[in-house]
């Protein structure tokens, strides 16, 4: 990442990430729930209804298509094999975890992007490409897990608030 990038991270507004989990929308509704994933929900709770039944195939789609990740990079931020997928995409529906893990990345996803202030092209860059802070894994790899998605929100956090580590 270049020094001017970093610069420009650093002075985000740090209301970015409280966005990024707002059903409602963000970056002006360009990155809401409902637009990216097709989940039209005014609160968590319903979303959690929503996740404990099961997503639609047709929300994976939606997500790597909105964001430009491909649906190979997706199946493996979400952590879904390959046949696993193709098991889903025949029954059109992922299991609850499977849903939850989708929500978990379409979220992280969002932070990345409000972090880049909707630089697609730059947020995708940034999220598979390798990082020193995750031990050269990028954060597409590192969210594959909750530890990691965790991880991944530390560092953005610590990114938008100039703490490069």
């Amino acid at each position: 990442m270049s020094v001017n990038t970093e610069k420009e991270i650093a002075f985000a507004s740090t209301e970015v990430l409280a966005k990024a989990g707002d059903q409602s929308g963000s970056l002006e509704d360009g990155f809401s729930m409902r637009k990216i994933l097709g989940v039209n929900v005014p609160n968590n709770i319903e979303l959690i209804e929503i996740i404990e039944k099961g997503l639609p195939f047709n929300t994976f789609v939606r997500l790597s298509k909105n964001t430009g990740i491909s649906s190979d990079n997706l199946r493996v931020a979400v952590g879904i094999k390959q046949r696993t997928l193709t098991r889903r995409k025949e029954s059109k529906k992922f299991t609850s975890e499977e849903s939850d893990r989708l929500v978990s990345v379409y979220r992280l996803l969002a932070q990345t992007f409000e972090l880049f202030e909707g630089n697609k092209e730059a947020a995708r860059n940034w999220f598979t490409s390798p990082n020193r802070a995750l031990a050269g894994r990028s954060p597409l790899e590192v969210s594959s897990t909750e530890t990691g998605t965790r991880e991944v929100e530390n560092l953005i956090g610590r990114l938008e608030h100039g703490v490069f580590t």
